[in-house]
């Protein structure tokens, strides 16, 4: 049985937080590969500045270039919107019998769980690796039986910082994967 972390994101743009979190994942726990799973849209989260799906799902293939533990997948783009967790991962474990899902979730995110479609189906048939964030104890699910806290690194970088800083004017290369901040700067995206 292979076991697949599914690290949900954005990812607008992949950054080298995120590169991080997902290399922690594929080489020092007992996951055989991370899956990136680029969302379209989180019913969560205010919708706007989303680059286009392609462009975001392309940055973070070249992020990820020739390491063979960390894939890319557009599933999302492919389902009804909006994307729900609970639709994503069942519908992952009925095309992939033969893997054991696992879901990555930083402790801010498993703070909201509750608040997530499902979350009980969630919690009862899906383990879920969680890293800590700075200023986020994980909530009420923290010691439940399927939550298993990890120490991955935590580099404390948001996409968001990135988009305005690029907005700015800042040269922000440093935070991103080199391959990706080329590819930001050629497409000029995010300078308005």
């Amino acid at each position: 049985m292979m076991k697949v972390g599914l690290l949900f994101g954005s990812f607008n743009p992949v950054h080298i937080g995120h590169m991080a979190v997902a290399n922690y994942f594929a080489e020092f726990t007992d996951l055989d590969s991370v899956w990136m799973v680029v969302s379209p849209y989180n019913p969560l989260k205010p919708p706007g500045s989303l680059l286009q799906d392609y462009h975001r799902s392309d940055l973070v293939q070249t992020a990820i270039g020739d390491y063979r533990k960390i894939k890319l997948s557009k599933i999302e783009f492919t389902l009804p919107r909006p994307s729900y967790t609970i639709h994503t991962v069942t519908y992952l474990t009925e095309q992939y019998p033969g893997y054991a899902f696992v879901l990555l979730m930083g402790t801010d995110s498993l703070e909201t769980l509750r608040k997530w479609k499902n979350y009980e189906q969630i919690l009862e048939h899906y383990e879920i690796y969680v890293y800590p964030r700075p200023g986020h104890s994980g909530g009420e699910f923290i010691s439940h039986p399927k939550i298993k806290l990890q120490q991955a690194p935590l580099i404390e970088i948001s996409s968001s910082f990135i988009r305005q800083s690029i907005k700015n004017g800042k040269d922000v290369r440093f935070l991103l994967p080199e391959s990706v901040w080329q590819q930001i700067d050629e497409m000029n995206f995010y300078k308005r």
